[in-house]
């Protein structure tokens, strides 16, 4: 890969994820709330094949992993649309394929079909083949009602893209100003607190456990979608986020892309590396936080 066509990644994966998020936006106005299921199912699948198509068309030889394009999720069927989603690559294909992209078309489906909330998001990975056997490449986390697109970037760090226009400049006629790029580094957390990240509907009895094991001042701060709560880390809104509750590879692995790249620590819960393109695609727990609290947060879990 050319560092030209490296840079391309990433700007790919946030150029969709931000598409697919304003997709998703106009879902919600579309559907509206009054129907749940209806708004979940519709939303999940019409990101689902605007991402398919477009890595048909931008990356033809590249394998797809969505958490849509299952054959568990074949019978759902979006509002106005009777075909069936279109599926993934086939899995012997995928297990030997150079780049693979990992997607969840709609991370956090429950937050979307309540209105007002904004902790959902839209993850675009890419996982390339190397000689250790594979590693995150690129990744992008839409974050669309909060304007955002968290990215990795050519050079090995990460940038917060804002997606949303600026305010109007009187320099420009009124024109709203264009989406801009900031650094982004996961700030450290203050000395002897710790806010970690838990489900907002199923906190795990693993975390309050883990919580009272560390001596520290901690705080249970629930929110939504895993892509939402890994971007509280890294925009420093809580600390840590600890998960052993069953997740998938779509759940992490442009959220761990990103993290990686901000300067976090993503690793399992036992802190062994987080390994994706796998032949089963679970990856049921994963910790990132700042650096400096790995080592505190992997001793309270193993004594968990």
């Amino acid at each position: 890969m050319t560092e030209a066509g490296a840079a391309d990644d990433h700007a790919l994966a946030a150029e969709l994820a931000g598409t697919a998020g304003r997709l998703l936006l106009g879902v919600r106005d579309e559907v509206g709330f009054a129907d749940a299921r209806a708004l979940k199912d519709t939303g999940d699948l019409r990101a689902h094949e605007y991402l398919m198509a477009a890595l048909a068309e931008r990356c033809p030889g590249d394998a797809v992993l969505s958490e849509e394009g299952r054959s568990s999720v074949a019978g759902k069927r979006s509002k106005g649309d009777d075909r069936a989603p279109t599926r993934n690559t086939a899995d012997a294909e995928r297990l030997t394929a150079g780049r693979v992209w990992i997607v969840d078309p709609l991370d956090g489906t429950r937050e979307f079909s309540e209105e007002g909330r904004r902790d959902w998001a839209v993850h675009v990975a890419l996982w390339e083949r190397d000689g250790d056997g594979g590693r995150l490449a690129a990744g992008a986390v839409a974050l669309p009602a909060q304007g955002l697109t968290l990215r990795t970037d050519a050079i090995g760090g990460a940038a917060l893209v804002r997606t949303d226009a600026g305010d109007p400049d009187p320099v420009t006629a009124g024109r709203r100003t264009p989406p801009r790029e900031v650094p982004l580094h996961i700030p450290a957390p203050d000395a002897g607190k710790l806010r970690i990240a838990v489900s907002r509907t199923r906190p795990p009895e693993f975390v309050t456990q883990l919580a009272g094991n560390l001596d520290l001042d901690v705080e249970l701060v629930p929110i939504g979608s895993a892509g939402a709560k890994i971007s509280a880390v890294l925009l420093g809104e809580v600390d840590a986020y600890v998960h052993a509750g069953g997740q998938y590879e779509w759940d992490s692995a442009a959220p761990a892309a990103v993290a990686l790249g901000a300067g976090a620590h993503a690793s399992r819960v036992d802190g062994a590396a987080l390994r994706y393109n796998r032949e089963d695609p679970r990856l049921p727990d994963i910790l990132v936080c700042h650096p400096m609290s790995a080592s505190t947060l992997l001793t309270g879990i193993g004594e968990t």
